[in-house]
Parts: C-alpha cells; structure tokens; sequence
C-alpha cells in the first residue's frame, strides 16, 4: 500500500532488487541488438 513505509537494508535491496533488474535490462538490450542484427555475442553480454 502506497501509506506505508518499507524498511531495506542495503544489501538486501541489491540482491532483491537492484541485481534483478539490472539482469533483465541488459538482457533485454542484449536481445533487442540481436534482433536488430548488430553482431553481438556472449563476450559482449558478459563485458570481457
């Protein structure tokens, strides 16, 4: 509900929701490249 007031301590917010989601939306760039034919492979989704 929108009055009440939720607690995180930080490291529960990274792993919870922050990691999460920074997963989905460099997977769904990664996917969205590839769709689009840029030649991207796993090493570029990896970052090495």
């Amino acid at each position: 509900r929108r009055d009440q007031t939720v607690t995180w301590l930080g490291l529960d917010y990274f792993f919870d929701y922050g990691l999460p989601n920074v997963f989905f939306h460099v997977t769904t760039a990664y996917a969205i490249l590839r769709h689009n034919g840029v030649p991207v492979g796993k090493r570029d989704f990896l970052g090495v």
